[in-house]
């Protein structure tokens, strides 16, 4: 059957695990079958049509895609060399830290964390609950020390050679801290979301959570620069009570107290709580193991869904945006799988937390460089209202896959001629229910902010993102909607990706440009109207059936 040879650095711990109630060795063996089966995934069904029918080829592809995090990595490279003041370049690193590791926590991970398969098959068993838990929690941080590992390896090689080794075993040390904190902290989330829900309602509010999740993470990493002032380009920071909830100021402090020249009481409890913090929050999280066993057998309950107004409005809104009842079926066959799809909706709703706060992010920061509120409400910065599109590429791509694959057997018993109206219908179901909301939030926000001055603009932006949502579906890889595994996400498209985010600064910019010209507003929404014509028409052509 294979083993996990490397788990043996596990052994050294074997007393601490059995003194908080764990039975180590089946603890252990819980977890290697874990992680063999995790390289050994069913083949998407992209892969069916491999050469290969080697199994050892269809690997992790979590593992395979690490070198991504590696290339990002190096966005951490000048905070590290930098040496003006610990406190403030370590802030920011495990600012940026937290937010990524945190972000693919809940987008990643939740579906590993809030997995009841194994109420199936060990429950039945004589296993106490605890070892499966804290089985489930390893299996959880493994991953995520691999992910912090690639994301950490390029400034922890770079901190060694800059500042030396002290350096370097303090950093290793704090990155391990802050991730067990990481992992202890969506855990408790998740049991109070567990405490006072069940069934499908906390289904959908465990969403809900993980998008709230990343608009406090992502306003919190605002904060942490706001912690310094800058004064003849030397960095001051003077620690306040307040800062003891801003969490990368505690995995910073130690820099400060032990290599820098902070001395300050505050200082020091900081530091104090990135090593205390951290174990009391793992003691806790032990205590409340089986009350989050118990609580989680509530997501296996189904629980149907009443019959509301809902069917009504997709029904009318597909007959206002599709032609033809084909695109129509499809596009009401979309609207539902993206609301009830709990998979589908783990790895895309917290993206929409990135969407909603990305435009009011951007647009703050230049108020110090504009002169304040009156003068930049007679300015530009309605042009970052494009970033409400950052999703959509993302969006597209997870549009093939699904928790419930296996259906996908519909398509070929269907007597479908023309895949177009399945695609169309699902790339405008996507638009509607998940890009026009956020989209007519910020779209009046702005109104207020900027006045009606605005509004061509607005139809520029949305006939824009119109245009970017069709050649997002024309650049990236094709496949009928919600028929693929999950499995098989992780891989490829990041270059592709990348090259459509750029794309999208680039309307940006030619928008921009139009707005010198005279009328040149209503000139740009001219073009987009005419390329969406033809984009729409000429993009779903020789589409792949299956």
């Amino acid at each position: 059957m294979g083993s996990v040879k490397w788990l043996q650095i596990l052994d050294p711990l074997r007393g601490l695990f059995e003194r908080s109630g764990v039975d180590y060795p089946m603890m252990r063996r819980i977890l290697e079958m874990k992680l063999l089966m995790d390289g050994r995934r069913v083949p998407t069904l992209i892969q069916k049509s491999s050469k290969t029918a080697d199994p050892d080829n269809q690997s992790n592809q979590f593992i395979k895609s690490l070198w991504i995090y590696v290339v990002i990595s190096v966005v951490l490279v000048p905070f590290v060399v930098m040496k003006t003041n610990y406190m403030f370049q370590m802030s920011l690193v495990f600012g940026i830290l937290m937010f990524m590791i945190t972000t693919s926590m809940i987008s990643d991970f939740s579906s590993v964390m809030l997995d009841v398969r194994d109420r199936n098959i060990l429950f039945s068993k004589p296993v106490q609950r605890r070892t499966i838990s804290m089985a489930k929690l390893l299996h959880v941080l493994i991953y995520l020390l691999l992910l912090t590992g690639s994301l950490t390896v390029v400034p922890l090689v770079v901190g060694l050679f800059r500042h030396g080794v002290l350096f370097f075993l303090l950093f290793l040390v704090e990155v391990i801290l802050m991730d067990f904190f990481i992992v202890v902290l969506t855990a408790v989330l998740y049991w109070l979301v567990l405490r006072f829900f069940d069934g499908e309602k906390l289904k959908d509010i465990i969403n809900y959570v993980q998008i709230g999740l990343t608009i406090v993470m992502t306003v919190g990493y605002q904060f942490i620069s706001r912690l310094f002032n800058f004064v003849d380009l030397k960095v001051a920071f003077r620690p306040q009570w307040w800062e003891i909830f801003i969490f990368p100021a505690w995995f910073a402090s130690p820099f400060e107290w032990l290599l820098g020249e902070g001395k300050s009481p505050l200082i020091v409890i900081f530091s104090v709580l990135s090593v205390v913090g951290p174990l009391v929050a793992w003691w806790v999280y032990s205590l409340l193991m089986p009350s989050f066993e118990r609580n989680l057998q509530k997501l296996a309950s189904h629980h149907g869904r009443g019959k509301s107004g809902g069917f009504r409005l997709q029904e009318g809104l597909g007959k206002l945006f599709c032609r033809g009842k084909l695109e129509r079926l499809f596009f009401r066959f979309s609207w539902d799988m993206m609301g009830r799809e709990r998979d589908f909706k783990l790895k895309v709703y917290p993206q929409l937390g990135f969407s909603i706060i990305f435009p009011f992010i951007f647009m703050f920061n230049t108020l110090r460089s504009e002169g304040g509120f009156a003068a930049m409400r007679t300015g530009k910065g309605f042009l970052f209202l494009y970033f409400c599109a950052l999703m959509i590429p993302s969006i597209i791509m997870m549009l093939k896959y699904s928790g419930n694959y296996k259906g996908a057997w519909i398509y070929q018993t269907a007597p479908l001629t023309d895949t177009a109206p399945v695609y169309k219908g699902a790339l405008k179901a996507m638009v509607v229910r998940l890009f026009a909301p956020v989209f007519l939030l910020q779209a009046v926000i702005f109104l207020i902010i900027f006045g009606a001055r605005i509004v061509p603009d607005l139809v520029v932006i949305l006939l824009g993102v119109l245009l970017y949502v069709v050649v997002s579906f024309m650049a990236l890889e094709k496949g009928l909607p919600f028929s693929q595994p999950f499995q098989g996400s992780q891989s490829g498209s990041g270059f592709v990706i990348f090259g459509l985010l750029v794309l999208l600064g680039v309307f940006a910019g030619a928008h921009f440009g139009f707005t010198f010209l005279p009328y040149g507003e209503y000139l740009y929404m001219l073009l987009l109207l005419v390329l969406n014509l033809l984009a729409w028409k000429l993009a779903f052509r020789e589409l792949p059936a299956s």
